[in-house]
C-alpha cells in the first residue's frame, strides 16, 4: 500500500495507539497518570512519525463529538441543587478560581508579546479545571460524598463556566482581529447568541408545560447535542457552549434518567480517546525545539498552581469546622485536563494561537493534571490514615 493511507487504515492505527496508551495506564496507575496525558504522549509520536496529523484533519469532526458529548453532560449538572451544600464556600472558590489569573494579563501579554485574543484564550485555561479527571479519583476512593467531595463537584462543575466565557471572548475577538467577515463573525453574533438562548428557553419552558414527550432515545440527544454545538458555532460563542447550552436546556425539560446518561456515556468512551490521540498529534516536534514554548509553558505552569493555591482561602474556617479539607480542594481544582486541551485546540483551529503558544499550554495542561492528581491522591491517603505524614501549613 503506497501514497494516502485508507480511512480505515487512519483508524486502525488510531485505535491501536488508544489500546496502547490504555494499556500503559494501567501499569502506571499506582504513580496517578491518567490515560489522558499517556494517549497525548502517544498521539505526539503517531503525528510526528507516521501519521501526520494533516491525515486525520478530514476526521475531526468526529473526534470532537466526544468533547461536546462532555460539555453537553457539564450542562445537565448546573442545576440549583449545586449550591445546596456550602453556597457561599462554592460561590467564593469560583469567584477566585476565575479571578485569580485576571492579574497576569498584563504580565503575558508583555512578556511574551501575545495580543489579547491569545493572553485572554491563556487566562481561560488557567481558569479551568478538569473536572472529570479528579471527580474520577474521588469516586475510586468514595470520596464524592464527604463534605469536600460535595464541594469540589459544585466547584469543578460552575468553574468552567467562566473559563468558557473567556474562550468565547477570545475567539470572538480573534475573528474581528483577523478580519473576518459575514453574519456570523466576531463581537456582531455575540447579541445575536444571547437572543437565541434566550428563545430556546423560552421555547423549551413552553413545551415543558404544554407537552409530555421527552427526548430519551439516542438520536433525539445527538440531534440536540449537534444543533446546540452547531447554533454556538455560528454565533461566535464556540460549539463547547453550545453544547453546554444544550445539556441546560435538556435538563430543565426533564432530569437526565438512565437512558440518556448511557448514550452519552458511549459517545465520550468511543470518541474522547480518539479526540486526545488528535490533539497530541497537532503538537509538532519543532515547536518544542524552540526556546519561547518552554519559557511561557514553565510560567504557565506557575501561574497554574498559584491560582488554584489561591482557592483556598475560599475554604473559611465555618467550612473547616464542617469538615470541608481545604487541600482536597485545592489539589482537586488543579488538573486542567480536558477543558485546558479543548480551550487550546479551538484556538488554534480558530488562529488565535500559534503552534508554539498551542504546545507550550499542552505542556502546562498535562503536568498540572500528573501534579494535581498526584497530590490529591497523596492527600486522600493521609485521611484515610494510609500514610502518616504531617499536614500541609496552614494557609
Amino acid at each position: 500500500m503506497s501514497g494516502t493511507p485508507s480511512l480505515l487504515t487512519v483508524l486502525l492505527l488510531l485505535l491501536i495507539g488508544v489500546l496502547v496508551a490504555r494499556l500503559s495506564a494501567g501499569r502506571l496507575r499506582t504513580w496517578a497518570v491518567p490515560a489522558i496525558v499517556l494517549e497525548l504522549l502517544v498521539g505526539f509520536v503517531l503525528g510526528n512519525t507516521i501519521l501526520p496529523f494533516e491525515r486525520v484533519e478530514p476526521l475531526s469532526g468526529l473526534t470532537e463529538l466526544g468533547v461536546l458529548t462532555l460539555f453537553f453532560q457539564v450542562g445537565l449538572e448546573v442545576r440549583g441543587d449545586l449550591l445546596s451544600s456550602r453556597r457561599d464556600a462554592i460561590l467564593r472558590t469560583v469567584a477566585i478560581s476565575f479571578l485569580a489569573p485576571l492579574i497576569a494579563f498584563w504580565p503575558l501579554r508583555l512578556g511574551f508579546g501575545l495580543d489579547t485574543p491569545a493572553t485572554l484564550l491563556c487566562l481561560a485555561v488557567l481558569s479551568a479545571t478538569g473536572t472529570g479527571v479528579t471527580l474520577r479519583v474521588l469516586a475510586q476512593r468514595r470520596a464524592l460524598q464527604t463534605p469536600s467531595g460535595r464541594m469540589l463537584v459544585g466547584v469543578s462543575v460552575l468553574d468552567d463556566l467562566p473559563a468558557i466565557a473567556l474562550l468565547s471572548l477570545s475567539v470572538a475577538l480573534g475573528a474581528r482581529v483577523s478580519g473576518s467577515t459575514g453574519p456570523f463573525a466576531g463581537l456582531a453574533a455575540l447579541p445575536l447568541g444571547l437572543l437565541l438562548a434566550l428563545g430556546s428557553y423560552a421555547a423549551v419552558e413552553f413545551w415543558r408545560r404544554r407537552r409530555p414527550e421527552r427526548p430519551r432515545d439516542p438520536l433525539s440527544i445527538l440531534l440536540l447535542l449537534i444543533a446546540s454545538a452547531w447554533v454556538g458555532e455560528m454565533c461566535g460563542l464556540t460549539s463547547l457552549l453550545g453544547a453546554l447550552w444544550g445539556g441546560v436546556l435538556l435538563a430543565r425539560l426533564e432530569p437526565a434518567g438512565p437512558e440518556v446518561r448511557s448514550v452519552l456515556a458511549v459517545l465520550s468512551e468511543v470518541f474522547l480517546p480518539l479526540y486526545f490521540l488528535s490533539v497530541g498529534m497537532r503538537v509538532q516536534a519543532s515547536s518544542l525545539l524552540r526556546p519561547e514554548a518552554w519559557s511561557l509553558a514553565l510560567v504557565l505552569l506557575a501561574l497554574a498552581v498559584v491560582s488554584k493555591l489561591a482557592c483556598g482561602f475560599g475554604v473559611s474556617l465555618r467550612d473547616r469546622a464542617a469538615g470541608i479539607d481545604r487541600w482536597i480542594v485545592v489539589f482537586g481544582l488543579m488538573p486542567r485536563g480536558l477543558p485546558g486541551l479543548v480551550f487550546a485546540t479551538t484556538a488554534l483551529s480558530a488562529g488565535v494561537i500559534g503552534s508554539t503558544q498551542f504546545s507550550a499550554l499542552v505542556l502546562m495542561v498535562a503536568l498540572t493534571t500528573v501534579v494535581g492528581l498526584l497530590l490529591l491522591e497523596r492527600r486522600l491517603q493521609m485521611l484515610e490514615g494510609d500514610q502518616p505524614a504531617l499536614a500541609p501549613p496552614p494557609m
